[in-house]
């Protein structure tokens, strides 16, 4: 599953990032639900982990937020609070679920494999146009018209988050999170290897340069 964490306690989250993925997930981290809420406007999450008290935007409002802008899968809270009448207002905002915190993990992964089973995934089509480019989130591939891109695994990665982004500048923390993960050790120059190549590859039958360094935020795509 793809999941979004969004936990400011650096000990808990590195600690769940690395048994979520060791089951075979993958997983964002936001520090903040201001950030939960940005990340989601670039990914479509199954499942979205909350901690209540988190700087910045707590996770109660990040979940109102969240349904409000339309995010109808799973979303779970996790909190040191544990009153009913705390449950309640967890519930209320949007939640699904509720794990007062300490808990085992083995409960939250059988919590997170409930919330999946009835999780209403958004109806989104597999294939997405812009102008003469287009990419099919199925089959993981990218077009320039009528012909494929060929890419790489990281390379589609790469594309397509810019592509679902086009004209916006995308910051390199960003790219580097969802490309390669929290623990990838890929430093800023490695990053900008790794575009040039690209740019290298598209323009073997793209005679335009359509991937732009924003200075001092990231690339975007502009088509």
């Amino acid at each position: 599953m793809l999941i979004l964490l969004a936990e400011d306690d650096p000990k808990i989250s590195k600690l769940l990032v690395h048994l979520l993925n060791k089951d075979g997930h993958q997983v964002d981290l936001a520090i903040n639900g201001e950030e939960a809420i940005m990340y989601n406007e670039i990914n479509d999450y199954e499942i979205i982990i909350l901690d209540w008290m988190m700087p910045v935007m707590d996770g109660i409002e990040a979940c109102e937020k969240l349904r409000i802008k339309g995010f109808a899968n799973g979303i779970l809270m996790l909190t040191a609070k544990d009153t009913l009448d705390d449950k309640v207002v967890g519930l209320e905002s949007g939640a699904d679920d509720y794990l007062v915190k300490p808990f085992e993990y083995r409960e939250l992964s059988a919590r997170l494999k409930a919330l999946s089973r009835r999780s209403v995934k958004k109806i989104k089509s597999d294939i997405s146009v812009k102008g003469v480019f287009s990419i099919d989130r199925s089959l993981q591939r990218a077009f320039y018209k009528d012909k494929q891109l060929e890419f790489t695994k990281r390379e589609y990665q790469l594309f397509s988050l810019l592509f679902e982004n086009e004209g916006n500048a995308v910051p390199r923390e960003i790219i580097i999170d969802r490309v390669w993960g929290i623990d990838g050790d890929i430093s800023n120059n490695n990053l900008d290897a790794f575009i040039r190549l690209l740019r290298k590859k598209i323009g073997k039958i793209v005679d335009q340069k359509i991937i732009i360094n924003v200075r001092g935020i990231g690339y975007k795509l502009e088509v």
